[in-house]
Parts: structure tokens; sequence; C-alpha cells
């Protein structure tokens, strides 16, 4: 039997990309922006969409819709950037809207259906059921291929 106590809850940060909801852990959420323009790097991947100067640093922008192979759309000022640790790097995603932070129980967490080995294996580590709709829960540290050792 699933323990429904304090200790399995989880804060999660809900979003929209698209028509669909999605949340990511609060502890991997650095911050919330609102769009800015980006620099676009050549031969960086289709979701790349660029960089942007965070304070000093060079932050690079994921569009999640287009990882997520989701129609896309032209980033505008009702964008929001979050910006979030994801496979041991900070990147920006971007997203259509932030909605809320939610508590959400591990045990109400499904597992997501075997589709095969597609580019986006992996992305989704689970889906809650809620008020007749669906969150996914995203899987960050397998947003981004990992990183080459160049030794």
């Amino acid at each position: 039997m699933a323990d429904f106590g304090a200790s399995t809850l989880r804060e999660l940060v809900g979003f929209r990309v698209g028509d669909q909801a999605f949340c990511i852990d609060i502890t991997s959420v650095l911050e919330i922006r609102g769009w800015t323009p980006v620099t676009p790097l050549p031969e960086a991947p289709p979701y790349m969409t660029g960089v942007v100067n965070l304070r000093g640093a060079v932050l690079p922008i994921i569009d999640l819709a287009e990882r997520l192979g989701l129609p896309t759309t032209e980033p505008s000022a009702r964008h929001a950037i979050m910006v979030a640790r994801c496979g041991g790097r900070t990147v920006g995603l971007l997203v259509e809207a932030v909605s809320e932070i939610v508590q959400m129980n591990d045990a109400a967490l499904q597992q997501t259906p075997e589709m095969g080995q597609g580019d986006g294996a992996g992305l989704i580590a689970g889906i809650f059921a809620v008020d007749g709709g669906m969150i996914s829960l995203l899987e960050l540290d397998h947003l981004l291929p990992p990183l080459v050792d160049a030794a």
C-alpha cells in the first residue's frame, strides 16, 4: 500500500507548453524571467533558440515545445524563461506560461506509456492525472545530450 504521508509530497512548478501542462521539481528552478530576445548560435540543435546574457553569464535557451516535438510558436512577451539546473548545467527553458507551484504526492505519479525509443524517450518521468486533465513531469536530466569529455 502506498504511503500518502507528507514524506512523499513534492513541490513542483507547473507550466504550459502549447495546450499541454508540464511540471518540474521546484528545487531545479533557480528563477523565472520574462522573455528576452536571444542571440542565435550557429550549428546549434533546432531546440536551442540561442543564448542570453544573465547577469554577465551566457545562458543557453531551450525551446521546450521544439524539444518535446510539440508545435512551436514565435516567442513573445507572454512567454517565460525558467532558469533551471538541467543535467548538471544551467539553462533557460522557454515556456508559454508558468502557472503555479503545486504539491503532488509521489504515489499519484503514473508511469509514462512505453512508446519506443524515439528522440524524446525518457523526457517524461511520469504523469499526474488531476481534475480531469494530466500534468507531465519532465525529467530534466534527459533534456540535453550528455557532455562529451574533451580529455
